[in-house]
């Protein structure tokens, strides 16, 4: 989004009956504004009905009327604004709606429009209209006009899929949305500017704070603490691999900001985020008398992140901290959401708390240095945020995949931002993993069982992510809710990525150990597993009443046996 963006409007818009009218009047209720829906206001132009000047004056008129209507709401500010589903099409539109406002799309799956459409359910779609439902395939001609407008779809600044959600429902998630964007750019109110680094917002109910995505960042970390109220001393802590890299530097310009700066360094991997690897930090923060004033900067990757963190929501009851991952991984997924902990001999991160940081800085220049087996890891919860939420953006990464693995600047920016606005977007709503958060654990179930059995030697998290997500997409399918054409994308686009999908191993006892090992998945709630699947690319569920037979037979598939 640009600088001079105006945060004034609402607009809404997406395929026919995902409810943009009433949805928009709801919307508009809500924050007391003045509502359009930009069809009404043809049909008062035209003086006739849209099907009429569809019949008489042929498409091209009616689009020509559709940007009068269009500029002339843009005129107006502080209003909720419903389009057709076409409109965006149009640059010329998407541009005078974007500058004036924000645009949400609202989405629903062909056989939901479909349905809405033949039953004139309660979502505000007027008159049926004939040629969506005309023919022997009704739905496949919804998909593919869908599929021609994903593009500008995708484009918007927030979506809502609409399948299973009342009006009401819908136009909550809308002011949230708008709520959570106007707090990025750092206000909520028409004319504000716009922090271009700022790629989201995490607002949880007793903290908010941005984060931050950009090339070379990193040279601005000690103005952005200043900024953010920071003051006292800095103690980093980093793991040996990046410190070498990272540390001297990031000392020197924490120094030039005017903060006292201590280090310490653990050895890299995930053995050190351990119970003595903590009791040594602690040790460390005695010695140098750390003050509840002073803040801890953790320079690093998901280990160091969780760490970090842990040792600043228990250290003195709590210290103030900044994120500032040097991981893929990390940047898109393990830096966001305040989950901080260490591990348990008997299982991954058991040992943890919610603290949230007070920003993430994500310097994606500091991938350059990244081995290429970390940086392929970190690439499986980028291609989850698409799988579990976000079907346009597993599309744009599909499509971008061979700029993203050559770390082409812009894509990848691109697919950062995106993936920590998922990730922000969840952790806004369940800060502490009751509901909608459990849907990041997509393929997790078996990652952390796989990395516990194999005592963290065998895989980088990532690549226990992928196989997990195999296994989950797998196990989709075999229950009846996943198509085998989505389980092939899914495998496709992580081969794509140099992801693995399978673990072959001759070992049959491993089966029951993984078997142990996920019982102590900190999903399990009442002894039985919250298996995070999928009905569809982007669309994830939760079920807790999936069969052993079932995940054993999706085991040993995965396992090769």
């Amino acid at each position: 989004m640009e600088t001079k963006k105006q945060l004034s409007n609402i607009v809404l818009t997406g395929f026919s009956a995902t409810g943009k009218s009433l949805v928009a009047r709801e919307v508009a209720r809500r924050l007391r504004r003045d509502f359009i829906d930009t069809d009404d206001e043809i049909v008062k132009l035209a003086g006739k009905a849209i099907a009429d000047i569809f019949q008489q004056e042929g498409e091209s008129k009616f689009r020509e009327l559709e940007r009068q209507v269009i500029k002339q709401a843009c005129q107006r500010r502080q209003i909720v604004i419903a389009t057709g589903g076409g409109a965006i099409i149009d640059h010329r539109n998407y541009k005078m709606l974007a500058q004036k406002g924000f645009i949400f799309c609202l989405e629903a799956r062909p056989e939901t429009i479909q349905r809405r459409l033949v039953h004139k359910m309660d979502y505000g779609t007027g008159p049926v209209i004939r040629p969506l439902l005309s023919g022997d395939n009704p739905v496949g001609r919804i998909r593919d006009i869908k599929a021609a407008r994903q593009p500008y779809y995708a484009s918007v600044d927030w979506t809502v899929h609409t399948d299973n959600l009342s009006i009401g429902q819908v136009a909550e998630e809308v002011v949230n949305g708008w709520r959570l964007l106007c707090s990025v750019a750092g206000t909520g109110k028409a004319g504000g500017k716009l922090d271009k680094d700022v790629a989201c917002r995490v607002i949880t109910p007793v903290q908010s704070y941005p984060v931050f995505v950009g090339y070379g960042l990193l040279k601005g970390l000690g103005e952005r603490m200043s900024e953010s109220g920071l003051s006292g001393a800095v103690t980093i802590i980093s793991d040996e691999t990046v410190f070498s890299l990272y540390g001297s530097r990031v000392e020197g310009i924490l120094k030039g900001a005017g903060f006292a700066v201590d280090s310490v360094v653990v050895p890299p991997g995930e053995k050190s985020k351990s119970i003595d690897s903590i009791a040594s930090i602690y040790d460390f923060l005695v010695e140098h008398r750390v003050e509840r004033g002073d803040t801890i900067v953790a320079l690093g990757g998901g280990m160091v992140g969780d760490l970090a963190g842990f040792a600043a929501a228990t250290f003195l009851r709590g210290l103030r901290w900044v994120q500032v991952p040097t991981s893929l991984m990390a940047m898109v997924d393990a830096s966001i959401g305040g989950k901080v902990g260490i591990n348990h001999p008997s299982g991954k991160n058991l040992i943890g708390a919610f603290y949230q940081p007070d920003f993430v800085m994500a310097d994606y220049e500091t991938l350059n240095t990244l081995p290429w087996r970390e940086l392929t890891s970190g690439w499986a919860e980028v291609v989850k945020c698409g799988l579990i939420l976000d079907a346009g953006f597993f599309e744009f990464l599909e499509a971008s995949v061979d700029k993203l693995v050559k770390l082409e600047p812009g894509v990848v920016g691109e697919a950062i931002a995106r993936s920590a606005a998922i990730k922000a977007q969840v952790v806004s709503h369940d800060e502490r993993e009751q509901g909608k958060r459990t849907l990041l654990n997509y393929g997790h179930t078996i990652a952390h069982g796989l990395e516990t059995v194999t005592r963290y030697r065998h895989f980088l998290h990532g690549e226990a992510v992928a196989i997990g997500m195999m296994g989950a997409a797998r196990l989709s399918q075999e229950l009846g809710i996943l198509s085998a054409e989505a389980v092939e994308r899914q495998r496709a686009l992580l081969q794509q990525f140099g992801l693995p999908h399978d673990y072959p191993c001759r070992q049959r006892e491993l089966v029951a150990e993984l078997g142990r090992a996920m019982e102590l998945d900190k999903k399990v709630r009442e002894k039985a597993i919250r298996w995070v699947l999928l009905e569809d690319i982007g669309r994830a569920t939760i079920r807790s009443d999936v069969l052993w037979q079932n995940v054993e037979s999706v085991l040993r598939e995965l396992l090769g046996q």
